[in-house]
Parts: structure tokens; sequence; C-alpha cells
């Protein structure tokens, strides 16, 4: 019995002692990390900037695009299609199939470009501007409400992702700056190109990523003249959001986001426990939003084959697609069928028109195509995975910003509040919808809009 004792208290002991140091662990991990120290005026254009002399004039940004181009393009897209055809009885599951690829390339030549000057005067509608930012070109649409009677007017910085750019907001741009009963507040839309997406310039330099390009469209902000405003973003626009509230919390009114993108150590581990158990970590009616964690690693290894290519060599599926019609569109509106719904790669056209129209889809092309901007779009996934990006800890640094979690349930990713809380401490408003994936505000515009002004409601009730 004594030795029994013994070895059962020495036991216990060091269950304790074990639990103990796991306990000290998880609470480091969960420890608000400190500010990275980056310079807000840090020059990312072409040569050394010693001379360079920052202009703060904004200027009316003309879109169009030269005839010549388009003549280009049109001789491109008549030259015989040679494809490997499909494997029999496949749908989208080998990529985009090429039988189907051969009807995109069809409308787009036969009827989209006749039409080119109705879309390229759509794409006009809005105001375009430039200016310049810490030595590069940044286009961005300025939607101003025209109406505003009783109503208060919120600048709104949208921001969107890859392999989108913004068009993406087209259709949600009308309900954000129309009065709506429902809310007392209408908004200002500023609607930026990324860098290196469309017309904005992207860097010369090595290490602009997520958190530099953050500052250079807070400064784009403030160089419009709004010291405050909302952030709404998915894709990269939700990580982007996320460095802007993380390291200009003063400038930042509330955050909404679309795609609640949690990466922390801690983060894992919480989505291995929910993977388990179920049961405990999530509410029923949500469980069939969250994949188990081998489904999600299984979704990882079948979908996110660009991203380490992206992630590694973006210069060389760049310069692959670069004025290649025909590949551009195959290697983006993939990306539109399984991120708007993975069951739609079992089918022969993608589910592509399920959701979009064709000239939607094409709009989204022509704007890659005609910037010739694939490249340097692809580049943020290099530098937001480079060493000196995870060297900065953003993860780490708590944001007590007003933030918002909308999610969509087809989305490439979802986080629960638990996750994506243990970085976002002032969540005050979470919601789930049946509807829509990872392209929300051109797939469900009405959707996003609404669950937009819900938060908006709260915060500046």
């Amino acid at each position: 019995m004594g030795v029994l004792g013994f070895l059962l208290r020495t036991s216990i002991g060091a269950i304790v002692v074990i639990a103990a140091l796991l306990a000290y662990k998880i609470h480091n991990l969960s420890v608000t990390g400190p500010l990275p120290n980056l310079s807000d005026n840090e020059y990312w254009g072409p040569g050394s900037g010693s001379n360079y002399i920052e202009s703060t004039e904004i200027k009316a940004f003309d879109i169009s695009v030269k005839p010549e181009l388009i003549k280009d393009l049109e001789a491109q897209l008549a030259r015989p299609l040679i494809l490997q055809e499909p494997l029999e009885g496949i749908g989208f599951e080998y990529g985009f199939n090429s039988k189907y690829l051969k009807e995109v390339i069809k409308y787009w030549r036969f009827n989209y470009l006749p039409k080119w000057t109705e879309r390229e005067a759509y794409l006009k509608q809005f105001p375009h501007f430039e200016t310049q930012i810490q030595g590069l070109r940044i286009h961005y649409i300025h939607v101003k409400p025209k109406s505003t009677k009783g109503k208060k007017v919120v600048p709104l910085l949208l921001l969107h992702g890859w392999p989108g750019s913004v068009r993406e907001f087209y259709t949600i741009i009308p309900l954000l700056t129309k009065p709506n009963p429902r809310s007392d507040y209408v908004f200002e839309v500023i609607a930026p190109s990324l860098p290196g997406y469309a017309w904005s310039q992207g860097a010369s330099k090595i290490n602009f990523g997520p958190a530099q390009i953050a500052l250079v469209v807070r400064n784009l902000m403030l160089r419009i003249g709004h010291e405050k405003f909302l952030v709404q973003g998915g894709d990269w626009g939700s990580i982007i959001g996320t460095n802007l509230a993380t390291l200009t919390p003063q400038n930042i009114l509330g955050f909404h986001a679309n795609m609640c993108f949690s990466n922390s150590l801690l983060a894992h581990i919480y989505k291995l426990g929910r993977s388990w158990f179920p049961n405990i970590f999530l509410k029923e009616e949500h469980r069939d939003f969250f994949k188990t964690y081998s489904e999600d690693l299984l979704f990882l290894v079948e979908e996110s084959g660009y991203f380490h290519i992206q992630a590694t060599k973006p210069d060389t599926i760049g310069t692959a697609l670069a004025h290649n019609p025909v590949g551009l569109a195959a290697y983006i509106l993939e990306k539109f069928s399984t991120w708007t719904n993975p069951e739609y790669k079992m089918l022969k056209d993608g589910g592509l028109t399920k959701r979009y129209t064709m000239d939607e889809l094409l709009d989204n092309i022509m704007i890659y195509y005609v910037t010739n901007s694939i490249t340097t779009a692809n580049r943020i996934y290099s530098e937001a995975f480079s060493f000196a990006q995870l060297s900065l800890n953003i993860e780490k640094v708590h944001v007590y910003v007003p933030s918002a979690c909308a999610r969509f349930v087809h989305d490439v990713s979802l986080s629960t509040d638990n996750e994506w809380g243990l970085k976002f401490k002032n969540i005050v408003h979470s919601t789930y919808h049946r509807e829509g994936g990872h392209f929300a505000a051109m797939e469900v515009p009405q959707l996003l809009y609404d669950d937009l002004v819900d938060f908006v409601n709260k915060v500046l009730h």
C-alpha cells in the first residue's frame, strides 16, 4: 500500500506539473504581443528613392484600354485552340474542364469582345482616381452618396482580394451609397486596387507584405481626408484589414470581415479541439459550417497548389499567364468555381454561371489582362509568408477595434468566435449565412450589405 500510495502521489504530482506547464504555455500563447515598428513613409517605388518627393495631388484616372490591345486580344482568341481532352466523366476535379473552356473562349471572342465599348463604359460608371503613396501610383474608386438627407455619412474602405479586383464591388457600391430606411447611415465608398493589382503600381522592393500594404491604404485614406473610417474586406482584404486594425486602430471606426482568418498556434489548437469534440466547441446549428481538421487538411492538399506556387515562385507562374488570355481565364475562373461552392467542381461547367454572369467573370479577367497585373498581384503570397513578414508577429497583437465576422457557408476558411477572438477582443457582430461563398460582395451583395449595416448600426449607434 505504501509503494502504491507513493506511486499514486508521484503520478498525481507529475500530472499537476505537466498541466501547470501546459497552462503556462497556453497563457503565453494568449498574451498580446508588442506592435512591430514599421515606417509609414517607406519608399516602395523603383530606384533608391533618395530624390523622391511625393506628390499629394489626386487626379481623375482614365481606365480606357488602348484599341490596339483589344485588337491583339481578338487575334489571340482567334488562334486555333488546341487543348487536351478532359478525362471521361470529369467536371472540374482536375482543374478547368477543357471542353467548357472552349465555350468560355468562344463567348469571350464572339459575344463579349464585340460589346467591349459597352463593358468598358460599365467599368467606368464610378469615378476613378489616382494618387502617389510611398512611391507607388495607387488607383481607387471613390463614390459619394448623392442623397444624404437625414443620414450620417460614414467613410468606408472596401478591400478586395485575389483573384478578384475592384470589379467585385460593382453591385454592392450602389447599395452602400444609397440611403436605406434600415439605417441612419449611408456610406462614402473608397475602393482601391491593391498595390500590384489592376491599375495600382506594384512595389519594386521585396518585403512589401500585407502589413506594409495596410499602411499604404491607410495613408490613402488620410490623403483623401478621412482620419477615421470603417473597413470591410474578404480574402486578402480581410488580412489587410486585420493589419489596419492592429497597426492603426486610432483610424478604424470598425472592421467587418467576410473571411475571418485565424492562423495562430493557439487557434490551430482550438480547431483541433472542435474537430475532435464538435459537440463541445460548436453549436448544433453551426456544425455543418466547419470541416473536421482532417477535412481541412485534405481541402488544403487538393485546393492550395496555386498557393504554394505563388508563395514560392510568383514570377514564374506570372510569366506563364501574362498576355496569355486562355491560360489566365482558366487559372482565375477555376477559383470562381471551387471557392463559390466546392461542390461545383463536380460539374462540367464548374457551376460558373449559377451565381455569376459570364460578363461579370470576364470583366474581372479583362482587368487583369489589360493591366498585365497577374505577376505583381501574385507576389503578395510570397511576401505575406516571407520570414520578414512572419517575424513581425502581428498575429499575436490583440485588436480592440469593434469587429464583425460574417461567415458564408461555402467560404474556403471559417473560424469560430473562440478562434477569431484570440486576436479580436471586441467582436460585436457575428453571423452565419447559409448562402454564399468566398466572393460574397459579388455573389450575394445584398446579404453582405445587410450584414454590414447591422454591424454599423451596433457600432455607431
